[in-house]
């Protein structure tokens, strides 16, 4: 479908690499300009701040300072489990919601903005209303978890097909480069603290106030210059009838999910093995600790290392999936991942620990963003919200399993090596579920449908 757009912004009119030429290239909505694409990247920049500090910063406030012992670890866990549980329900519904009436720009404000501001206000709570840091805590995830969907959803807006690997890379190398350059200011204020007269417990607030500053000031690029460009713009309704309207989306899209038979192989692939990634992410730090015995300044030094080689490790990628093709490139990240577990198994040294984080860094990122350019290529134009809220809902729909799988062979077995080693069942089975994926079949039935 092709609309008209304004002249770009002075300044905007040169050509650039991810820069379509013409109003529909490759079947898909209106070009974006420089601008446009830079601001829409910014925000993986803004929301990576959460990412590295809620692990971080944030886990260690509340565990000994909002509420210490079991009751802070109880929050953390139920809280990340119910956060993740509720908003993957969500995100379809409000997803085609905000196709019905063009308005995922408004929906990435709102939620993105939500949760920066509760994470600002994390700054002022104490261990006297610790009820506060929990209402707090739950609503910057929910905020983190549904904005994820608007703002990815964007993607087969901005991008012509050819150019989605790159694009969706761009973002995902930003957001490592902000996460650990945001990471990185914090651990310098906890080392200035003593000349600057500051207690630990004023720097962990700081640190939480420099997480919702960060998330809510890069925001401002995407919600200010990103226009929807969904057919449902310009026709606002009000939010029980774009609500109607969602609900019977869905339903037409699950009554004719055979219309969208690779999209379904895709996404029940990446269920299972970004349940790998994620849990490889959350349950690596237990390992390093009980085999290992690593510090906490050890992690956070694997962590920004990580974060510093993701970013060229996210481009890279992008640059195979353009030449080679998405999915010969997802396989080969998902080759990568199954060969590092299988080395886990004699990783007994922290040499081999930091090696071995290392080369999952170069695939790290590439994996999220070659899944979310497939699932960009096969996204009908028209309900972009509405399947990137599927996707993050696959994406979320399983996120105890691995956990779960993970702690339940390492108190069986007592063995880190084994615990960790297992987790490439689920790399093998996502594998296997996208052996017969054809993307290019997934687009012709997208634009069909679309």
């Amino acid at each position: 479908m092709t609309t008209a757009r304004p002249s770009p912004p002075a300044g905007d009119e040169t050509p650039h690499p991810w820069q379509p030429t013409t109003a529909a290239a490759g079947g898909l909505a209106p070009k974006a300009t420089r601008r446009e694409i830079f601001a829409w990247a910014l925000y993986d920049w803004a929301n990576s701040a959460y990412s590295t500090l809620s692990i971080t910063v944030l886990v260690l406030y509340i565990k000994t300072d909002v509420l210490p012992g079991n009751a802070g670890t109880l929050l953390v866990g139920l809280g990340l489990g119910v956060t993740t549980f509720v908003s993957a329900l969500l995100s379809p519904v409000l997803g085609a919601v905000a196709d019905a009436n063009g308005s995922k720009r408004r929906w990435l404000g709102l939620t993105a903005f939500s949760g920066a501001a509760a994470s600002m206000l994390m700054f002022f709570t104490s261990a006297e209303h610790a009820w506060v840091m929990v209402v707090l805590y739950v609503v910057s995830l929910m905020g983190m978890e549904l904005s994820q969907t608007f703002y990815n959803a964007f993607l087969p807006e901005l991008a012509r097909d050819d150019q989605m690997d790159r694009v969706s890379a761009f973002g995902y190398a930003l957001g490592y480069v902000g996460g650990g350059l945001a990471l990185a200011i914090a651990l310098l204020l906890f080392k200035v603290s003593g000349p600057l007269g500051l207690s630990e417990l004023a720097c962990k607030r700081l640190g939480l106030l420099l997480m919702g500053v960060w998330w809510a000031v890069f925001t401002l690029p995407s919600v200010f210059i990103l226009r929807d460009k969904s057919p449902g713009g310009g026709q606002r309704k009000p939010f029980l009838q774009a609500a109607r309207i969602a609900f019977g989306n869905i339903g037409h899209t699950l009554k004719n999910i055979r219309s969208y038979r690779m999209l379904t192989i895709f996404m029940l692939g990446f269920l299972i093995y970004n349940d790998g990634v994620q849990t490889v992410i959350s349950q690596s730090s237990v390992f390093a600790i009980d085999k290992l015995g690593m510090g906490q300044t050890e992690l956070v030094g694997v962590v920004l290392m990580i974060q510093c080689i993701a970013f060229p490790g996210a481009i890279a990628v992008g640059r195979l999936a353009e030449r080679f093709g998405q999915k010969a490139v997802l396989i080969g990240c998902l080759a990568i991942w199954t060969a590092i577990l299988a080395c886990s198994f004699l990783v007994s040294e922290k040499w081999h620990f930091w090696c071995m984080a290392g080369v999952a860094a170069l695939v790290l990122g590439g994996t999220q963003s070659v899944s979310r350019s497939i699932m960009g290529l096969m996204t009908p134009p028209e309900h972009t919200g509405e399947f990137f809220g599927f996707f993050n809902f696959s994406g979320k729909a399983t996120s105890v399993l691995g956990p779960s799988f993970f702690s339940v062979v390492l108190a069986t077995t007592n063995s880190p090596n084994l615990a960790l080693a297992s987790l490439l069942a689920f790399f093998l089975v996502g594998w296997a579920i996208i052996a017969p994926l054809n993307v290019a079949e997934g687009q012709r039935q997208a634009r069909r449908e679309g």
